[in-house]
């Protein structure tokens, strides 16, 4: 299908991506997996061919192309596996804060390693007890000299263990009311003293995207590392989740298509009482109700893509596809495993890996009830 916001150098640019992925992804995906890590390699060769933050200006090592070229990125991964979602939250979630909002010497100082994959990012928000109740976050930062005192936990991270600069998002006025309006945002490099990682995290699926708690202990950072204004952290991040749920979005509805085209294929080789199971009823009219949600997922996405890259307020469709594009993908992954069969629970089979990497990203970014509160009070209730 051509979306409508692709022009003829986004189909050479998907067609040489791909081509990269086929040598340097896809033969070594299941080999990730189970080292549960994407090796530093692959982001470094990611960075050599531009396929990392294409839309930076040309000056900190990008391409200044329009976000189109990211979607094609974010579209290609998902499609070797749901476990490089954290090259898109590099790229087009944790990036983007530095290049609106950081100081022209942080862009110069960061962004270049950015885009040659030399240097990996992560934003910490989470923390054990505060989930969806961002401006409930503990971890504070107290202003010494021309030092930040960090204290504080994080968990849930993403690129935890492999990032070189993380995004902290954390309470430099405690006292304030109401309580988001002390939220800042921190840049905390790896080597900073007093910042430690704590567990990788064992997770259901997405094994071989690295997950981590992250521990500050009165760690120093510069205050040179503040990203734009104290107390304007909070509305930084509000600002910044439309594009960040948008990826989730893009990434459930490429894997809806990809666990589709996985079961169409099975369904016609295999046999059963004599004939292809595609033949018998009940599967043509799964495939057929799998089909047709995941076309009006499509036209609906590609849409608000469009409208996202003109820049235009669309948070309560984003908040609406996160939402129904994410059940989406559960509710298809579920049908896809059923009608493998006893194939469909082997690890052999790709669609094993994707029903259990997919359930996570209706809790992520926002959980999913998060979404609803969201289109309610858009409503107008």
């Amino acid at each position: 299908m051509k979306h409508h916001y692709l022009t003829e150098d986004h189909s050479i640019f998907r067609q040489a991506l791909r081509k990269f992925l086929q040598k340097e992804a896809y033969p070594f995906y299941d080999e990730w997996e189970k080292n549960r890590m994407v090796p530093r390699a692959f982001w470094t060769k990611m960075g050599e061919q531009g396929f990392l933050c294409p839309d930076l200006d040309e000056v900190y090592g990008g391409s200044g192309v329009d976000w189109g070229f990211s979607v094609i990125i974010n579209e290609e991964l998902e499609r070797v596996g749901s476990g490089l979602i954290g090259i898109g939250l590099h790229s087009d979630i944790v990036v983007p804060y530095i290049s609106e909002y950081g100081s022209e010497e942080q862009k110069k100082k960061w962004l270049p390693s950015c885009t040659s994959g030399k240097m990996i990012t992560a934003i910490a928000m989470t923390e054990p007890g505060t989930g969806s109740d961002l401006a409930g976050i503990k971890t504070t930062a107290k202003l010494e000299g021309d030092h930040y005192v960090v204290n504080g936990q994080k968990t849930f991270i993403t690129n935890g263990i492999q990032g070189d600069l993380v995004i902290v998002a954390c309470k430099t006025d405690t006292t304030i009311s109401p309580p988001h309006k002390g939220i800042s945002l921190l840049a905390i490099e790896r080597d900073a003293p007093g910042f430690s990682r704590g567990r990788k995290l064992d997770k259901v699926g997405l094994h071989c995207q690295d997950t981590a708690e992250l521990i500050f202990e009165d760690c120093k950072v510069p205050k040179d590392n503040l990203i734009g204004e104290e107390g304007k952290g909070f509305q930084y991040l509000m600002n910044k989740l439309q594009q960040e749920r948008l990826i989730v979005a893009i990434a459930a509805q490429t894997a809806s298509e990809e666990m589709f085209s996985l079961t169409m294929d099975y369904v016609k080789s295999r046999q059963a009482f004599g004939r292809a199971i595609g033949e018998f009823q009940n599967t043509q009219f799964k495939m057929a109700e799998m089909a047709t949600d995941i076309e009006m997922g499509r036209v609906f996405l590609d849409g608000l893509i469009a409208e996202h890259m003109d820049g235009k307020d669309v948070v309560t469709k984003v908040s609406m596809a996160k939402y129904k594009l994410t059940e989406m993908a559960r509710e298809i992954a579920t049908e896809c495993m059923q009608l493998h069969g006893g194939y469909g629970y082997m690890e052999e089979y790709q669609i094993a890996r994707r029903y259990r990497d997919i359930p996570v990203a209706s809790i992520y970014a926002g959980t999913n009830e998060i979404m609803k509160v969201i289109i309610a009070k858009n409503l107008g209730l």
